[in-house]
């Protein structure tokens, strides 16, 4: 029996895994100890669960186990890494290079620097999503302290040259961030492969819980300091104070060894489906993929259907289907998706866009359905011209 509605937002947050859950419980009543407590099995018992769970996630990105920090999530961790760099590097410079289509935690954020100083230059992208990395070598100045760019876009899953981009930050001596919130857990992401001296994540965007993310920071070659945005205690290294979320944590290691584990056969899995469902969609006439067809997540795909609005077919199958139209951080606004703007629609075709993103629990049925839904609310919602 097909349990409705059909889960198809798995980019906004996914399920936590069963399996997860099963690590995270003991960790609220049994081993609750804070894992501060340097002077009790309590609190020792917590701090060995941290720091187990800090190595699975280093592992996942391929990096040292005391290179990452733990945070409350990717927007605090996006935060963290460029005021503390802004703040840390002041005397070299204060200009951050940045791309058009990030995440509101990136823009807001260098929005936020900006009003206290800092000059940011905003990389366009082509019509598939892409910078150009000439404009990007071009834009660096001898005052440019960070490149921050995303690692995979949130409403069109298309992946940077991000290798390239941290080849291009070392040439110039300038520390690359990428925010990897859509990528970690879904492609393999290796910080050293790839030139990148820090890294944002959050562990419910790979079937971890909600509130619990993680920031890598590079100790050698180079080595990265960022200034601390919140005080008191030293936690974390002194880069990020305040009691440590324990079963969070946990289950953030959890979901990172899963990940690492199964990643591979994740991937192969829910690529042949998101490939069904695009191909029944585009059949439809007058209907386009937006973003690179190649570089992209293998889970996502953000399509045009022209001359219908995405929120009147939403609603129309709202309670069967959950997709979105966009980030679920922008959600709240009308405007048209600054993203698919950016890559050259119009306001109409930016309107009529939904983003399909699906994930480790998405099934056939679930596909075949939602293929069903869509075809039948867009030929109720196009009035037929040759009436």
């Amino acid at each position: 029996m097909l349990k409705l509605p059909v889960y198809l937002d798995y980019n906004a947050t996914t399920p936590v895994d069963p399996r997860v859950l099963e690590t995270m419980l003991p960790y609220f009543s049994e081993y609750f100890g804070n894992a501060a407590s340097r002077t009790h099995a309590y609190g020792w018992e917590a701090d060995e669960a941290v720091e187990y769970a800090r190595s699975q996630a280093a592992q996942l990105v391929g990096a040292e186990v005391k290179e990452l920090i733990f945070t409350s999530g990717a927007t605090e961790a996006v935060n963290l890494a460029i005021k503390g760099v802004l703040e840390m590097y002041a005397s070299k410079g204060n200009h951050v290079v940045t791309c058009a289509t990030e995440h509101k935690a990136v823009l807001d954020t260098c929005k936020h620097a900006e009003k206290n100083g800092a000059s940011v230059t905003y990389l366009p992208v082509n019509n598939e999503g892409l910078i150009d990395l000439q404009q990007l070598e071009a834009a660096i100045t001898g005052e440019t302290v960070l490149i921050a760019i995303m690692y995979a876009n949130n409403e069109t899953g298309v992946v940077q040259p991000i290798a390239e981009i941290g080849a291009i930050a070392r040439r110039h001596g300038v520390l690359f961030f990428t925010d990897a919130t859509q990528a970690v857990g879904k492609i393999p992401v290796d910080v050293n492969r790839d030139n990148i001296d820090i890294l944002a994540f959050s562990a419910h965007k790979f079937y971890g819980p909600k509130g619990v993310g993680g920031l890598f920071v590079r100790r050698k070659n180079p080595r990265v300091k960022i200034t601390a945005q919140l005080d008191g205690g030293g936690h974390e290294r002194g880069i990020r104070s305040g009691t440590l979320n324990v079963p969070g944590i946990v289950g953030l290691g959890k979901a990172c060894e899963l990940c690492r584990l199964e990643m591979e056969e994740d991937s192969r899995q829910v690529r042949i489906l998101r490939d069904k469902l695009e191909e029944a969609l585009l059949q439809l006439p007058d209907t386009f993929l937006n973003g690179s067809p190649e570089q992209r997540l293998p889970h996502v795909c953000n399509i045009s259907f022209s001359n219908v609005e995405s929120s009147v077919l939403m609603m129309g199958f709202g309670k069967n289907i959950a997709v979105s139209s966009g980030s679920a951080c922008t959600s709240a606004t009308m405007e048209p998706s600054y993203v698919l703007k950016a890559l050259g629609l119009s306001d109409e075709m930016a309107y009529s866009s939904l983003r399909f993103s699906l994930g480790r629990f998405t099934t056939e049925e679930q596909v075949n359905y939602a293929i069903d839904q869509v075809k039948q609310g867009i030929s109720q919602l196009r009035i037929p011209l040759n009436h």
